[in-house]
């Protein structure tokens, strides 16, 4: 028997208690809107913002399981849909991750959504109009989509921009929600609340990336997210020294240039003296 690369999409069961999330504004009453008028939502922002804990929010709120898909340049429409596997008694049907989600109307998250091939993302548009409907043509079987089922697309535009993008006609086809960094005090809030460490810990980390993103024109192709700052925090709460927690947390894994390094090193320097 066969596998698909599609087979590692993440179900997550509908949970009573939504997983923490601060809102940066009304995106979840459009969020919910958009579920009860059955439009599709499109996530735009950079690495690391919340947009991936936002539908893990938005999901558990609903009540409806959440199946995520995290996209990439083999993903053919076979992963998303299904595909007939070979055993030892002859072939059998087995769903994709895409497919599943319309039968149990679920909600469906393509995470980074432009890393897939174009004749990949078009197995979306029938599910995105009026028609929320998904063809499997290798069994002739026409699915419609539940209303509870909700379709959810993100990417990182200005990391994408000049790489990859959605074609106009796929764009069209989803109500856009435009992701950020969270301000100063709700980033340090969800930095102390998510990785336990004291405000004044917490507000020198946010001090810390809101300097580091300012190197972003000095050749920092990403600049630190709140979820590397987070997983600075829980290095910092377990013991970890600041300094040193620092580096190996939000500093290396940014870049391995020497002279942006020490800029950087000396950015952790002033913020923690």
């Amino acid at each position: 028997m066969t596998s698909s690369p599609a087979a590692a999409a993440r179900e997550q069961p509908p949970s009573a208690a939504a997983p923490f999330y601060v809102p940066s504004g009304n995106e979840v009453e459009i969020f919910e809107q958009c579920h009860a008028r059955r439009l599709a939502v499109m996530l735009k922002g950079p690495t690391g913002c919340g947009k991936t804990r936002f539908v893990e929010h938005m999901a558990a709120r609903l009540g409806l399981p959440l199946i995520t898909i995290s996209c990439h340049d083999d993903l053919t429409a076979s992963d998303l849909v299904g595909r007939f596997l070979i055993r030892h008694d002859g072939t059998a049907w087995q769903d994709g991750p895409l497919t599943r989600a319309v039968r149990e109307g679920a909600v469906c998250y393509l995470d980074e959504v432009v890393e897939a091939r174009q004749d990949t993302i078009v197995v979306l548009h029938s599910l995105t109009d009026h028609r929320r409907m998904l063809p499997i043509d290798k069994t002739g079987e026409l699915l419609t989509a539940p209303p509870t089922f909700q379709l959810v697309i993100s990417y990182n535009p200005g990391y994408q921009r000049m790489l990859k993008d959605l074609k106009p006609s796929t764009r069209q086809r989803f109500v856009a929600l435009d992701f950020d960094f969270p301000p100063p005090e709700r980033e340090i809030l969800i930095v102390q609340r998510e990785s336990g460490v004291e405000r004044a810990v917490a507000h020198g980390l946010v001090t810390l990336a809101g300097r580091l993103r300012g190197l972003r024109d000095r050749g920092l192709a990403e600049v630190p997210s709140t979820r590397l700052l987070v997983a600075t925090g829980k290095l910092i709460a377990s013991g970890v020294g600041t300094r040193e927690a620092c580096e190996a947390a939000m500093l290396s894994p940014l870049t391995d240039e020497p002279s942006l390094m020490g800029a950087m090193r000396d950015l952790v320097n002033a913020s923690f003296e």
